[in-house]
């Protein structure tokens, strides 16, 4: 869980955070020729960084990479199988290029990725901080992957957990069992092991990356229903998460984490978070002890769009300072 209140790199501040995202270099070399190629032209602002930043768990992550040349890859495993997508944005254009089975999957849903499904109109800021916000970054788009097990495993693994551990078992694991990206990705990236392959990974292997025994074996029966998990994006956002929620081990923080990515959901607040509801309550009342009925009291307003309202909260940057250590940093691997 993210460190309760400075605003440092966390887990809770990505979900409504940025990557910084470094100024496009004209002199880098330009990547080897592509299987596939498109462009796409937005309706309106768009900040790379800030729209695919909630896929990114941690710096380290083996399935998503900025560059300084201001490109975002990503490896995914899509229904077609492990494809790579590169995104460039020059101006007002898009163009993302992909390599792998998955090349064509990828690039067909590169715009609702990119937050093309999204309707940021569709927010009426009531609160002076929310319509600064909202002002200052007006390239927040909600992502939507059309992927359901590649957001629901990482979420699994950062519950009740530090950041630290969650985002060290992720990156472990995917780089033991997942296989290299396709194209010329840069290193050592890598695409999320299939659900089979989740099943067969030893229990050994489990502790050697930190995670305990309840959120490996919730991982485990979600991959055993992995087909019907991912026929949840058919379904609307909260009928999706009650389809989740039939999994032992899944509850409405693990569901809202996954829709928010997989679906695009403007509506699906963290409940059940640590640290979120005394931020929204600071942020919007000055109230650092709010628990989860005060903060959807809070958020009641923006109903429809609470998850983006908790998004642009947490870009505001105004949290209450520390008043505890960080949570300890546990490994049971060395145990």
């Amino acid at each position: 869980m993210a460190g309760r209140f400075a605003p440092r790199p966390t887990r809770t501040t990505v979900r409504g955070g940025d990557v910084a995202m470094p100024a496009p270099r004209d002199a880098t070399a330009p990547a080897p020729a592509p299987e596939r190629v498109r462009t796409w032209v937005p309706d309106g602002p768009l900040e790379l960084g800030l729209v695919l930043g909630p896929l990114r768990r941690g710096p380290g992550d083996p399935t998503f990479r900025a560059l300084p040349d201001g490109s975002v890859w990503r490896a995914s495993l899509t229904p077609a199988g492990p494809g790579t997508l590169r995104v460039t944005q020059r101006g007002g254009e898009v163009r993302g290029q992909a390599w792998g089975p998955g090349a064509d999957w990828l690039l067909d849903r590169m715009p609702e990725m990119l937050g093309a499904a999204d309707d940021p109109s569709a927010f009426e800021p009531r609160h002076r901080l929310l319509a600064l916000t909202q002002h200052r970054r007006p390239g927040l788009r909600l992502t939507r992957t059309g992927l359901v097990l590649e957001s629901l495993i990482p979420s699994i693994l950062e519950q009740k957990v530090t950041t630290g551990e969650a985002y060290r078992a992720w990156r472990l694991l995917v780089r033991k069992f997942g296989e290299p990206a396709p194209g010329p990705a840069p290193e050592r990236m890598s695409v999320m092991p299939a659900p089979r392959t989740w099943a067969l990974i030893p229990s050994w292997e489990w502790h050697r990356a930190g995670v305990d025994d309840k959120r490996a074996s919730t991982v485990l029966r979600a991959v055993r229903v992995a087909a019907r998990l991912e026929e949840a994006m058919g379904m609307p956002p909260v009928a999706a998460q009650a389809r989740l929620e039939l999994v032992s081990g899944i509850g409405p923080w693990t569901s809202a984490e996954t829709v928010q990515r997989s679906h695009g959901a403007p509506d699906a607040v963290t409940v059940g978070d640590l640290h979120l509801p005394g931020i929204v309550g600071w942020a919007l009342a000055g109230n650092r002890h709010a628990d989860d009925a005060v903060m959807l009291e809070l958020l009641e307003p923006y109903a429809g769009q609470r998850h983006r309202a908790a998004r642009l909260i947490l870009l505001s940057g105004r949290v209450p300072e520390r008043r505890a250590p960080r949570m300890p940093y546990g490994d049971i691997g060395r145990l």
